[in-house]
């Protein structure tokens, strides 16, 4: 394969990030050139709102595409291109592929969870679903799930203003029953009328510890997927699968967004399989919290 691939992540605190490491190591098992550089904002010193000037001189210097993380998602919208549907109506990028003089942007996160959800929590109930969290992560997830055939998604978060507003929006793209924001305070009577709870806040990160809800909540009948992965198996993962639930831990979201990207950077389908058994000799070794 002659074309070798330039594909850069930016963001802030990404040193650690594993994105880079599972790119490159797909790529060299395709025979495949591909070369992953870290644009870190607090080491270039630059602010996140300098995200333009950062796109323009990638695409001069020839790069093939850029992930973008936080706090960048949102505010490289301006200046791209195009933008795919989902990217659209996400309002949120973290895939850019630069061809053809033209940067288009996509988001492989709500891809990247809908993949793992359905690898790992198959035919599970999707009647009512309780959402933790409402804001890019959980914009993303809550895309997935209602994509995926989520009846009644019902998003809480420490600021309910945030979660109406993104209730607001889903209503307005999956019709006006499907979707609600709540105060976090009905949190417990939520859960107990819910088939399924996604963890989508920080709580649960090496840096963040703790149970994003009280244990007593955890039943056996509810299934629990976390999107943190570092540590894979969280407090709410080891909590919920002693209580007897069905679990997804954010090992998979992680890599199905990468597994998307890559073949949007390079026209190649990755090897899923092989990618996450990259993956999880990656997550064992101790690091800090990380971006994907």
């Amino acid at each position: 394969m002659s074309h070798s691939y330039l594909v850069g992540l930016v963001g802030t605190g990404i040193g650690p990030s594993l994105t880079p490491a599972l790119h490159e190591r797909e790529a060299d098992e395709l025979g495949i050139r591909y070369l992953y550089r870290r644009l870190d904002l607090d080491e270039l010193r630059v602010p996140a709102t300098a995200i333009g000037d950062l796109l323009a001189a990638v695409r001069l210097a020839g790069y093939d595409g850029l992930n973008v993380t936080h706090p960048c998602k949102q505010l490289v919208l301006p200046h791209l291109d195009e933008l795919s549907p989902d990217a659209e109506a996400l309002g949120a990028v973290n895939t850019v592929v630069l061809r053809g003089g033209r940067a288009v942007g996509h988001n492989t996160d709500w891809s990247g969870f809908a993949r793992a959800f359905d690898r790992g929590l198959r035919e599970a109930a999707l009647d009512r679903v309780v959402l933790l969290g409402a804001g890019g992560a959980g914009a993303a997830v809550a895309h997935a799930l209602l994509t995926l055939g989520t009846a009644r998604l019902t998003v809480l978060d420490v600021d309910p203003r945030r979660a109406r507003s993104l209730a607001a929006d889903l209503s307005d793209r999956f019709g006006a029953d499907r979707a609600s924001g709540e105060d976090l305070a009905r949190l417990a009577e939520h859960v107990a009328a819910a088939d399924g709870l996604v963890h989508a806040t920080p709580t649960g990160m090496a840096a963040h510890p703790g149970l994003p809800i009280p244990a007593e909540l955890l039943r056996a009948d509810l299934w629990v997927a976390d999107i943190v992965y570092r540590p894979l198996e969280t407090e709410l993962v080891r909590t919920a699968r002693e209580a007897g639930c069905r679990v997804l831990d954010g090992g998979g979201m992680a890599v199905f967004q990468a597994v998307d990207a890559f073949r949007l950077f390079t026209g190649v389908e990755p090897d899923a399989d092989r990618m996450l058994a990259h993956f999880a000799e990656l997550v064992a070794e101790p690091a800090s919290d990380v971006r994907v």
